[in-house]
């Protein structure tokens, strides 16, 4: 099995909808942006904010509002086939105020906001 196609790319976050997914702009080099885009947690999920899950969905969306809003971030997404407007599968590292490279996608399995489903 040949592995998936990686991309790397510098963006910037805007918007944080759960602990699953966020909105970007994302920075193709050469100053052509991408704004406005979807990005959906390569490898995770997040309780979904059913009557259920409801607090846990919250505090899942809070802690990765956390790490990620209004910042800059480093994403890796995965070529999968997917058309135009579906959202974007991806890992996102984060570079902390402190210095330190956090994989957020790791990082919210580690806290217990999200389970790691199989690749």
């Amino acid at each position: 099995m040949k592995p998936p196609n990686l991309y790397h790319y510098k963006a910037y976050v805007t918007r944080v909808y759960s602990g699953e997914s966020c909105i970007v702009d994302i920075d193709l080099g050469f100053g052509i942006w991408i704004r406005g885009r979807e990005i959906l947690f390569h490898r995770i999920q997040a309780p979904a904010s059913s009557s259920n899950g409801k607090q846990a969905a919250k505090e899942a969306r809070d802690f990765l509002r956390s790490l990620i809003l209004d910042r800059e971030v480093m994403l890796r997404t995965v070529k999968d086939r997917t058309g135009k407007d579906k959202p974007l599968l991806a890992e996102m590292v984060v570079v902390t105020e402190s210095g330190e490279t956090i994989n957020v996608n790791e990082a919210l399995v580690a806290a217990g906001h999200a389970i790691l489903l199989g690749s």
